[in-house]
């Protein structure tokens, strides 16, 4: 899309709808506040299940615990934390070049959390001592996750300012 672009012959870069102004700030708050929690949960949550003692309570045959599901689910959450780590820095430094890229990565950042939610609560639903455990919070992540998903995919698809600020 070009800088100037216009439609019904009205200018909207001319007009100020350009810029990481208006809506894209909740954008960039968003992706430093995912960045913290991944970070978080990488530090509390990840790391501390990969050590040595956990890894074998929870994957051990022998532990009263253990589950066959869950060396796959820790893997898995480990790996996408940080790959989703990667992808939101990168996302960010798109964003501040204003590539014409970045729409496209925040449509599949919305979209890939949305459906590795998903799965991941169809894994862990598998799990006894996690369906005892759970409060409710997982699928209200997963509709929290469908409601971003809904607001701001077709942002990035129709707003003006996108358009007119990722252009390079």
């Amino acid at each position: 899309m070009e800088p100037n672009r216009q439609e019904n012959n009205i200018n909207y870069s001319a007009l100020g709808l350009a810029g990481l102004g208006g809506w894209l700030i909740l954008v960039q708050i968003g992706l430093y506040i995912t960045i913290i929690s991944l970070l978080v949960q990488l530090v509390q949550y990840s790391l501390p299940s990969l050590d040595p003692g956990v890894w074998l309570q929870l994957t051990s045959k022998d532990s009263e615990i253990f589950h066959p599901l869950w060396s796959t689910i820790i893997i898995f959450e480990v790996v996408w934390n940080v790959s989703l780590l990667i992808f939101c820095c990168f996302s960010l430094i798109n964003l501040y070049l204003k590539k014409s890229i970045f729409p496209k990565l925040m449509i599949i950042l919305y979209g890939s959390s949305l459906l590795v939610g998903i799965v991941d609560a169809a894994l862990l639903a598998q799990i006894p001592l996690v369906q005892e455990l759970e409060d409710g919070s997982t699928i209200t992540d997963i509709i929290r996750s469908a409601i971003t998903c809904a607001i701001w995919i077709p942002y990035f698809i129709k707003s003006q300012r996108v358009a007119n600020t990722f252009v390079k």
